[in-house]
C-alpha cells in the first residue's frame, strides 16, 4: 500500500520527518518498508502558456510562448492538448527528464526543430517520471503558483507500507490518518460528504435484490444520470499515480480513489446496458459464461456469485465486472455498486479463476457493512463533481441482517493488568481508543464498553483491544519483570528423540540431510510401485501443479528425483538422507501419517584420487549406517532376504526384530533407475520405519559390562552351508558360545571348489575370558562344540 503524504495530509496534521513518522509507524505494528521521496526535477516549474500558435513548417506541432513569471521563452511542442491559458510543467535547457526514444534519464538542450528554436520543454507524465502516459502534457490547476519549482509544487513523499493481513484497514488512506491521529495526538478530519439529488427517486428507476444474503451481506447503490467521461483532472491522476494506479477515465478514477480513501471497493455499471435496469445478486447458473474486463470468456458454476441483470451476468460479485455493462466513452448513466461479499466465497471465486484483485484483496479480509453506504456516497459525490450529471434521490440499501450492523468489545483494567504485567488507569485506555476511532462508554469502574468503528475488522475480542492500547502507549514502556512461576522443565517425546538419534546417527556416518515437499507427482510414484489404481494414494483437491499433486506414501520417490537433479553436477560420492512423514490412505477416514527414515547411497565410494580405487557404493554401504543406528538405540536385529519389485532381486533384505520389520535395504532396481534417468549404478536404499524402531527400542535394554583384563584369541573358520541359509544365522550361533567376544564375517564365496548348492562363509572369532587367559586348548574344544553345533543346525562342515 503507498500512501502519499500530501494525501494523508488531507485529513491529518503531520509535522514529523518522513522517516519519523514511518519508524513510530512500524513500532506500532503498521510497518513501513521504505520511504520513498518523488521529485528532483532541476529546472523544472510551473508554466504558464502565453499564446499558441502554429509551426510555420510542420501541421503537427505549435509554437508555444510559456512565461515562468520571471521571464518569457518560445517553445517548439507537439502535444496535442496544449492551448493558450494552461498551467503546465516546464523544464528549462538542462534539466534531466526521461527520453522516451532512448529509454534513458538525459539532460535537456536547447534545439531547433524544423527550423524554430525551442528553449525549452512542455512535458508529458512520462518525461518526469510520474506516468507511463505521453499522449499529451500535464495540466496544471488554475491556481498552480506560475514559477514556482516543480519539486515544491508536484514533489511528494510516499509511505510503502508492509501490511500484516489481518490490518485491512491500513489499505486505505483514512485507515492510515487513523494510525497517524493516535500516534501524534492529531485529530483526523473526515472528507464532508454532500451532494445535490435532483433527480427522480432511484426506486423508481432500478429494480435490485438479493437472492442469496449469505454471500452478499449488504448491497448499496447510487444513479448518476447525464455524466460526461472523460480525462480525470488531475489532481486526481496524480494521487492515483503517487498510488500505484493508472488513470482510466474519471469515473472509473473515482472508483478506485474512495477504494484507496475508504478501503472499500466499489464498481460502476453502465446504466442503458442493464436489461429492465434491473439488478439480482445471486448464484451462477450451471454453463453460464461471462467475458469479464479483460476480455476473458470464464466458465461459471454455482459456486460463483454473480451480478446480474433480468437476463445474463454482469459481474463476478467482488471480483471483476463483465465486459457487457462497461463504462466506456459513450456512458451517460452510471449506476454505482458499494456492496459487501462474503469474504470465504470470494476468495474461493478468485481462486478458481486464477483472478486476483484489488477488489478481492480487501474483500476476502472480511469488510464491515457498515461502510458500504458511506463509500457509496463519497464516490456519489465525487462522480457529480468530475464528471457532472444529475444524482438520482436517495439510494438502494438491501441489508436484510441489519440487526448484525454495529459492535462492541468490553475491557477491564484487569485484564489489562494480567496480560500486561503493568497498571493502566482507566482514562489512559479510553484516550487511546478514542484516539484510534472507538467510542467508549464505562459500565462499571475500572471496565469500558468500546463500539469498533466501520473502518476496523480485526477487534473482536477483548484481547485485540489490549494489544491496540500496548502498541499506542508503546511496547517499550512495557516493564521488564521476571517470569512469577518457574520455567517448566524440558518434555521431550519419545518420538523426538528416536528422530534426533536417527538424523545424528546418520549424519555422523557421512550422510547428507536432504528435506523435500511433502506432495509429489503420480508419475514419480509409479516409477517407485507405489500407485495402486485401486486404492491410489491421496490427491490434493487443488494441486498447484502436477508435480506436487499427492501427498506421498513413501520418501522413495522424493529421495530419487534428488539423487537425480545432483547427479549432472558431480560423480559422487552421493550419500543422501530424509526424515519426514508420509502418509498412507485408508478409505474414508483422515490418513495414517507415519515418520520415516530414508537414504540413498550412489556413485563413487571415494572422492577421486589417486590414492584409492574406482570402486563403487552398493548394499553393504547402505547396510552400515543401519548397523549404526541399532546400536545407538541398543536395538538388536537381524536381515532377512525380502521380496520387493522396487529392488533388484536377490540385493535386498529386510530389517528384522523378531516377527517385527523395522524397514528394509537393498540395490534398486535398474528400471527404477531408468525411470529417474539415473546413470549410476548400483544405487542402494535404506528405509526405516520409525514407530516400529521406538516400539523395539522400548522392548530392548542395554547391558554393560567392564572390558576384560585379559587377552583374547582369534580363530578364522571357514565354513560351507547350504546357499539358502543365511549368515546372519551362522553368526548368531557362533556368538551365541560363553566365550566368544566378537563374531566378523570377512568372506562369501561361492563357485570353483565349493560344492554345486552350498556357499562358504569366512568369520573372524573372537574368544576371550573375564577371568583368566584363555589356552589353547580351552579355544580348540569351544571351536569343536561351535562346529558340531553349526553342523546340526544349518549342517554347516569346515572348508578343506
Amino acid at each position: 500500500m503507498k500512501v502519499p503524504l500530501s494525501w494523508l495530509r488531507e485529513y491529518v496534521k503531520v509535522d514529523l520527518p518522513a522517516t519519523e513518522l514511518a519508524h513510530r509507524l512500524t513500532m506500532a505494528g503498521v510497518e513501513v518498508g521504505e520511504v520513498v521521496e518523488m521529485g528532483g526535477w532541476k529546472e523544472c516549474f510551473v508554466g504558464h502558456v502565453l499564446t499558441k500558435e502554429p509551426h510555420p513548417q510542420a501541421d503537427r506541432l505549435s509554437l508555444c510562448r510559456v512565461s515562468t513569471g520571471t521571464e518569457e521563452m518560445e517553445v517548439v511542442c507537439g502535444a496535442p492538448n496544449v492551448a493558450a491559458g494552461q498551467n503546465i510543467c516546464f523544464a528549462k535547457v538542462g534539466a534531466v527528464l526521461y527520453n522516451s526514444h532512448s529509454g534513458k534519464q538525459e539532460a535537456l538542450k536547447a534545439a531547433k526543430i524544423r527550423g524554430v528554436e525551442s528553449q525549452g520543454m512542455i512535458c508529458s507524465a512520462l518525461e518526469l517520471g510520474l506516468s507511463e502516459d505521453h499522449e499529451g502534457i500535464v495540466v496544471l490547476p488554475d491556481d498552480a503558483p506560475i514559477g514556482m519549482s516543480l519539486d515544491s509544487y508536484l514533489g511528494d513523499t510516499v509511505l510503502d507500507l508492509e501490511l500484516t493481513p489481518n490490518r485491512l484497514d491500513c489499505l486505505s488512506v483514512l485507515g492510515v490518518a487513523h494510525e497517524v491521529g493516535a500516534l501524534t495526538g492529531q485529530p483526523v478530519q473526515e472528507p464532508e460528504i454532500s451532494y445535490q439529488e435532483d433527480g427522480p427517486p432511484i426506486t423508481e428507476q432500478v429494480s435490485i435484490s438479493v437472492a442469496d444474503p449469505g454471500l452478499c451481506q449488504r448491497y448499496t447503490a447510487s444513479l448518476i444520470t447525464g455524466v460526461k467521461i472523460g480525462p480525470s483532472p488531475q489532481w486526481l491522476q496524480d494521487r492515483l499515480t503517487k498510488a500505484g494506479f493508472r488513470s482510466i477515465s474519471n469515473v472509473v478514477d473515482v472508483t478506485n480513489y474512495v477504494m484507496l480513501e475508504y478501503d472499500q471497493p466499489l464498481h460502476s455499471f453502465d446504466y442503458d446496458r442493464l436489461k429492465d435496469h434491473t439488478i439480482i445478486v445471486r448464484r451462477a447458473k450451471a454453463g453460464e459464461t461471462l467475458v469479464t474486463l479483460d476480455d476473458v470468456e470464464r466458465k461459471l458454476t454455482p459456486e460463483h456469485l454473480v451480478i446480474a441483470d433480468a437476463h445474463d451476468p454482469i459481474g463476478l460479485g467482488g471480483v471483476i465486472g463483465g465486459a457487457n455493462s462497461e463504462i466506456g466513452p459513450e456512458t451517460v448513466a452510471v449506476l454505482l455498486e458499494s456492496a459487501t461479499f462474503n469474504e470465504h466465497n470470494n476468495r474461493e471465486t478468485a481462486q478458481s479463476m486464477n483472478l486476483r484483485t484489488e477488489a478481492t484483496l480487501r474483500f476476502e479480509k472480511g469488510l464491515r457493512p457498515e461502510l458500504a453506504p458511506i463509500a457509496l456516497r463519497r464516490a456519489t459525490q465525487l462522480i457529480q463533481q468530475v464528471a457532472g450529471g444529475q444524482v438520482a434521490k436517495g439510494i438502494i440499501d438491501v441489508f436484510p441482517d441489519a440487526q448484525s450492523a454495529g459492535q462492541t468489545v468490553g475491557l477491564s483494567t484487569d485484564r489489562l493488568k494480567r496480560l500486561l504485567g503493568m497498571d493502566i488507569d482507566i482514562e489512559t485506555v479510553e484516550r487511546v481508543l478514542e484516539s484510534l476511532g472507538f467510542q467508549c462508554e464505562r459500565s462499571e469502574p475500572g471496565r469500558v464498553e468500546a463500539a469498533v468503528p466501520y473502518w476496523r475488522n480485526d477487534i473482536n475480542i477483548e484481547e485485540d483491544l489490549v494489544e491496540e492500547v500496548v502498541r499506542i502507549i508503546g511496547y517499550d514502556s512495557v516493564p521488564t519483570t521476571m517470569l512469577s512461576t518457574p520455567i517448566p522443565s524440558q518434555q521431550t517425546t519419545p518420538m523426538t528423540s528416536i528422530i534426533g538419534t536417527v538424523k545424528d546417527t546418520l549424519a555422523g556416518a557421512g550422510m547428507q540431510e536432504v528435506i523435500s515437499y511433502p506432495l509429489v507427482s503420480g508419475a514419480d510414484l509409479q516409477r517407485v510401485h507405489q500407485m495402486d489404481e485401486s486404492d491410489p494414494p491421496l490427491r490434493i483437491a487443488n494441486p498447484m501443479s502436477a508435480e506436487q499433486e499427492y501427498l506421498r506414501p513413501t520418501l522413495r520417490a522424493s529421495l530419487l528425483a534428488t539423487l537425480a537433479a545432483n547427479e549432472g553436477h558431480s560423480e559422487g560420492p552421493f550419500r543422501l538422507f530424509e526424515v519426514g512423514r508420509v502418509f498412507n490412505h485408508k478409505g474414508g477416514e483422515l490418513p495414517e501419517e507415519r515418520d520415516m527414515a530414508a537414504g540413498v547411497l550412489a556413485g563413487r565410494r571415494w572422492d577421486p584420487s589417486w590414492l584409492v580405487d574406482d570402486s563403487t557404493l552398493d548394499f553393504y554401504d547402505a547396510k552400515g549406517p543401519i548397523t549404526l543406528v541399532m546400536d545407538n538405540l541398543g536395538i538388536t536385529c537381524t536381515f532377512e532376504p525380502a521380496d520387493d519389485p522396487f529392488f533388484h532381486p536377490g540385493r535386498c533384505a529386510r530389517i528384522m526384530v523378531g516377527k517385527a520389520s523395522l524397514g528394509i535395504v537393498g540395490e534398486i532396481h535398474p528400471s527404477v533407475l531408468e525411470g529417474f534417468d539415473l546413470k549410476a549404478q548400483p544405487v542402494a536404499l535404506l528405509e526405516l520405519d520409525l514407530p516400529e524402531l521406538l516400539a523395539s527400542r522400548h522392548g530392548s535394554s542395554r547391558q554393560v559390562r567392564s572390558l576384560s583384563r585379559y587377552p583374547a584369541a582369534t580363530r578364522d573358520l571357514a565354513l560351507v552351508v547350504p546357499i539358502d541359509v543365511p549368515a546372519a544365522k551362522v553368526q548368531g550361533i557362533l556368538a551365541s558360545h560363553r566365550m566368544v567376544e566378537k563374531v566378523e564375517l570377512f568372506d562369501v564365496y561361492s563357485g570353483e571348489n565349493v560344492a554345486t548348492g552350498t556357499k562358504s562363509l569366512a568369520f573372524h572369532v573372537y574368544f576371550q575370558s573375564h577371568e583368566r587367559t584363555l589356552t589353547a586348548e580351552e579355544v580348540s574344544r569351544a571351536i569343536q562344540g561351535l562346529l558340531r553345533s553349526l553342523e546340526h543346525q544349518t549342517g554347516a562342515t569346515l572348508r578343506g
